[in-house]
C-alpha cells in the first residue's frame, strides 16, 4: 500500500475509532476480550482498507466491516469461554458512579445488560440505533433490508418497553 493510502487509513482511522471501541465494548464485557477485538478490527479494517469504495462514508464502512469481526469474535469466544464477568464492573466509561441521578444509572446499567444477552445481530441494531444512524445506513453496515431493519427495531423497542 502506498505511503498516501496508510497516511489515508491512520487519519480516518483516528477520525473514527470511537467505533471500533464502541463496537468492542457492546460485545465484549471483559477488558482484554475487548482490547483483543479492538486489535482485531483495527487489523481487519487495515486489511479491507485497499478495497474501501471513497465514494461511500467511511463511518458506515467501518461500522460494517468491525460488527462483522465482532459478531465472529464473539462466535469463536464463546466456543471457549463459558463464563462471563458482570457487565455492571464493565460500565465506568458508560455509567458515571458519581451521577447526581442514581435511577438513571440504574436504567442506563439495566439497558447495557438488555443488549448484551442479545442475538449479535440484535446488539449490532441497538448498537446503530443508540448511535442515531438511519434505517437506510443500518441496512448497508449489516446487510438486511431497510424494512428488516425497520421490524427488528420496532421488536426490540417493544421487547425493551416490555423488560425494562
Amino acid at each position: 500500500m502506498a505511503e498516501h493510502a496508510r497516511q489515508g487509513f491512520a487519519e480516518q482511522l483516528e477520525r473514527h475509532r470511537g467505533i471500533v471501541f464502541k463496537v468492542a465494548g457492546t460485545y465484549c464485557r471483559n477488558p482484554d476480550d475487548r482490547a483483543e477485538l479492538a486489535q482485531e478490527i483495527a487489523s481487519q479494517l487495515w486489511q479491507a482498507y485497499p478495497r474501501f469504495d471513497p465514494a461511500r462514508q467511511f463511518s458506515t464502512w467501518m461500522y460494517r466491516i468491525a460488527l462483522n469481526v465482532a459478531i465472529s469474535f464473539v462466535r469463536d469466544n464463546s466456543r471457549r469461554h463459558r463464563h462471563a464477568v458482570p457487565l455492571d464492573d464493565q460500565l465506568h466509561d458508560i455509567a458515571d458512579p458519581h451521577a447526581a441521578d442514581p435511577q438513571a444509572e440504574q436504567q442506563i446499567r439495566a439497558l447495557h445488560r438488555f443488549i448484551h444477552i442479545q442475538a449479535p445481530l440484535d446488539r449490532a441494531l441497538l448498537l446503530l440505533y443508540l448511535e442515531d444512524r438511519g434505517y437506510r445506513e443500518m441496512s448497508e453496515i449489516l446487510g438486511i433490508s431497510e424494512t428488516n431493519v425497520a421490524t427488528k427495531i420496532s421488536r426490540l423497542k417493544q421487547r425493551i418497553r416490555n423488560e425494562l
